[in-house]
């Protein structure tokens, strides 16, 4: 799949318009280098990398498995690397983690929560680098195209973990209403159908995040991965309890932690924490997942679900075009 061709070079020649999105604790070097050799986008959060010392290994050893794969499979596409960094006063290793990143020229850097700050964008730009921001509203997408991002991920009702409210189809449709650059769709994307249904309503790429924890490459326990295929829409609960930002989650998770999913005091957002591992003990027993896990009933490789997508997405594709 040709990626248009003004967008930048590393968002172009995917195998399917697909970024695997950076998910806490799951996504890590194993996740990611499997993504990548299928073609697509693969991410990871920064702070998956503790202690922040390990960020620098995981991109050195990451970078040297798929210029290796490329050069042994000239034709293959490998999708490029992705690092996503927590924009928040409270996460005290952002600088160094971007330092990090621009020393290794990670071609496209996610950011979340506020729109990065001029020097950072500046130093990503410096070597033809891409920032991509995630939002859950208009106003929060006006904010980081001011601040001179490249594309957007928009964060729609249903994602996994941190996400926002709106239906996909407000948040897409209104957005373009400014902005005709990159953009990404999250929530519940879980089928080739999906994918397809993004680009029909004005999104480039399909950002997916829950597909991928089942898989034997996500870095979770059994229990999380058997939950994810036991648990439908309704499994899933909404709330800001865990981290400060509302975000959705495995009901049997909160359960297991003696809570009760139906009555979840609300958090106090101004004691949101993102640095030093506080913010990442808030999560470790919590699962988090999209409303699309009950579209997921097995527990494929990252290459065998990147064909099933790519083989469903096709079939979607014929079946509009049919007379």
């Amino acid at each position: 799949m040709s990626t248009t061709p003004h967008f930048p070079k590393a968002l172009q020649n995917l195998a399917l318009p697909v970024i695997g999105s950076p998910l806490f604790i799951a996504s890590g070097p194993k996740l990611v280098a499997a993504q990548c050799k299928a073609g697509i986008v693969g991410s990871f959060p920064a702070l998956n990398a503790r202690p922040a010392e390990l960020l620098d290994t995981w991109l050195t050893e990451l970078q040297a498995e798929l210029a290796a794969y490329q050069a042994a499979h000239p034709d293959a596409r490998v999708g490029p690397i992705a690092v996503n960094q927590i924009v928040h006063q409270s996460n005290d290793r952002l600088a160094q983690d971007v330092a990090v990143c621009v020393r290794h020229r990670v071609p496209i850097i996610i950011s979340s929560l506020r729109a990065p700050p001029k020097e950072m964008l500046d130093a990503i730009h410096s070597y033809g680098g891409i920032v991509l921001h995630d939002v859950i509203s208009i106003r929060h997408a006006q904010k980081a195209l001011a601040a001179g991002v490249d594309g957007l991920i928009l964060v729609a009702a249903g994602a996994g973990g941190h996400a926002g409210a709106l239906s996909p189809f407000a948040l897409v449709g209104e957005v373009r209403k400014f902005f005709q650059g990159p953009i990404a769709l999250s929530g519940s994307i879980a089928t080739g159908d999906a994918i397809l249904a993004a680009q029909a309503m004005g999104a480039d790429f399909a950002y997916i995040g829950s597909r991928w924890l089942a898989t034997p490459e996500a870095n979770v326990d059994d229990a999380y991965r058997q939950a994810i295929l036991e648990s439908t829409a309704a499994d899933i609960v909404y709330t800001n309890l865990f981290t400060g930002v509302h975000g959705n989650y495995l009901k049997k998770s909160i359960m297991l932690a003696g809570l009760d999913p139906e009555n979840l005091p609300i958090a106090d957002k101004s004691k949101m924490n993102f640095g030093g591992g506080s913010g990442a003990k808030a999560w470790r027993d919590i699962w988090g997942a999209g409303q699309g896990v009950g579209l997921m009933h097995d527990a494929p490789t990252v290459a065998e679900v990147v064909a099933r997508l790519a083989t469903e997405y096709a079939a979607a594709r014929a079946r509009l075009l049919a007379p």
